[in-house]
C-alpha cells in the first residue's frame, strides 16, 4: 500500500505560514487534492480552526476527518522575540503539538509528519549535526524554549509509534527562507531581517546599517520551496519500520531526519549578499554587545539524501527571489511597520 494516496484527505496545519505554505505548493503540485475523487488538502486558516483549542481540533477532527496531517504550524521567532517572550514560545509550541498530534492518533490519523527544527540540537554539537547529537549537551540559552517545545513534539510522535504504532514522523530542517517569510521587525529571522533592513536603508539612502553580533557565526540556509519538497518526498517514500529504512548509531530506526543543503556561510557573508543584491552602498557596522548564537549550525543531511531527496534552489538563486518576495509583499501593504 502506498504511504501517501491520491485520496487522502491531508490536513496541513499551518499552511497559512512559509513552511505550510510551501508544503502545500508541494502537494498541490503533486496532485493530491486535485485529480482524485475523493482526496482533498484541508488548510483551515487560525479563524476557522484556532490550534491552541484542544475541544476546538477534536471537533474539527470529527467533521473534516483528515487521514494525514503535516504539522507545520508554530509559533516562531529570531533571538529577540525567543529572549523577550519564553513563555509563548515554549506554552503555544507544546499546546498546539499535544493538541494536533495526539488528536491525530486518537481520531485514526493515518500518517502523520512533524517539523522540528535545527534548534533542537546542542549548542556545541559536533559539526555537521547529526540526528544523534540530539539530547547530548546543553542547548543554545536564546531559543532554548522553542527548542523544548520542538523536542517535544519530536519525542510525543516517537512515544506514540513505540507505544501504539502510530506512523508518525519527523523532519528538522535548518534555516528557511522564502516565499510568505516573516518580516515583522521585532520577530523575525537573521535573514528576512536582513533583507529588510538593507532594502529600507537602500530606499532611504542609510549612510550604515548595523547588525547584530559579531557576523562570525555559520549558518545554513534552505529555500521553503525545497522543505516543501523534502516533505512531499517523506510522505511518500519515508517509512521507519521499512528494514531499509535509517538507523541509528545504535541500530535502531530513526522517526527523524534533518532536511539541509549541507552548506552554510557566515553571517557576515550573508549580509554582504543581501546588501549587495538590494543595491546598499553604505557601511555595514557589527554591534557585538548583541548575541551571536550558536557559533555553527550545520546540518548532516546524509540519511535523507541517501533515500533518495536533494535540494534544488541553492542560496545564490534563492536569495533574489526572498528579495523580490520582499519587495512584493511590501508594495501591496502585507507587512507590518
Amino acid at each position: 500500500m502506498p504511504l501517501l494516496n491520491s485520496n487522502d484527505q491531508i490536513f496541513v496545519a499551518g499552511a497559512r505560514g512559509m513552511a505550510g505554505g510551501a508544503i502545500v505548493r508541494a502537494l498541490a503540485e503533486a496532485g493530491y487534492g486535485k485529480s482524485a475523487r475523493d482526496g482533498a488538502l484541508l488548510t483551515p486558516s487560525r479563524t476557522d480552526l484556532n490550534l491552541l483549542d484542544a475541544r476546538a481540533v477534536n471537533e474539527w477532527f470529527e467533521t473534516s476527518k483528515p487521514t494525514v496531517v503535516v504539522l507545520a504550524a508554530a509559533t516562531v521567532g529570531g533571538i529577540q522575540a525567543n529572549t523577550t517572550r519564553p513563555a509563548d514560545f515554549l506554552l503555544q509550541n507544546l499546546q498546539v503539538e499535544t493538541n494536533v498530534i495526539e488528536t491525530a492518533w486518537r481520531h485514526g490519523v493515518r500518517r502523520l509528519l512533524f517539523l522540528g527544527s535545527s534548534c533542537i540540537y546542542p549548542k556545541f554539537s559536533e559539526q555537521p549535526i547529526r540526528e544523534e547529537s540530539l539530547l547530548n549537551g546543553s542547548l543554545e540559552p536564546t531559543n532554548e524554549w522553542y527548542a523544548i517545545a520542538k523536542i517535544a513534539g519530536i519525542k510525543l510522535g516517537e512515544a506514540l509509534r513505540l507505544q501504539h504504532g502510530f506512523d508518525a514522523i519527523s523532519l528538522m530542517p535548518t534555516n528557511l527562507y522564502g516565499p510568505g517569510d516573516n518580516y515583522d521587525p521585532t520577530a523575525s529571522h537573521v535573514l528576512p531581517a536582513m533583507i529588510r533592513r538593507f532594502q529600507e536603508a537602500t530606499d532611504q539612502n542609510f549612510k550604515s546599517v548595523t547588525c547584530w553580533g559579531s557576523g562570525t557565526p555559520l549558518r545554513e540556509f534552505l529555500h521553503a520551496d525545497d522543505l516543501g519538497s523534502a516533505c512531499l518526498f517523506a510522505l511518500e517514500n519515508w517509512d521507519p519500520s521499512h528494514p531499509s529504512a535509517p538507523k541509528d548509531d545504535q541500530g535502531k530506526p530513526l522517526a527523524f531526519l534533518n532536511v539541509g543543503t549541507g552548506f552554510d556561510l557566515s553571517i557576515k557573508e550573508l549580509a554582504e549578499q543581501v546588501a549587495r543584491i538590494v543595491g546598499y552602498k553604505g557601511s555595514i557596522e557589527w554591534d557585538a554587545s548583541k548575541p551571536d548564537g550558536t557559533p555553527k549550525k550545520q546540518l548532516d543531511v546524509s540519511r535523507l539524501s541517501n533515500l533518495g531527496w536533494t535540494p534544488k534552489i541553492p542560496l545564490e538563486r534563492g536569495l533574489p527571489l526572498a528579495i523580490e518576495d520582499f519587495r512584493q509583499r511590501r508594495s501591496m501593504g502585507l507587512l507590518r511597520s
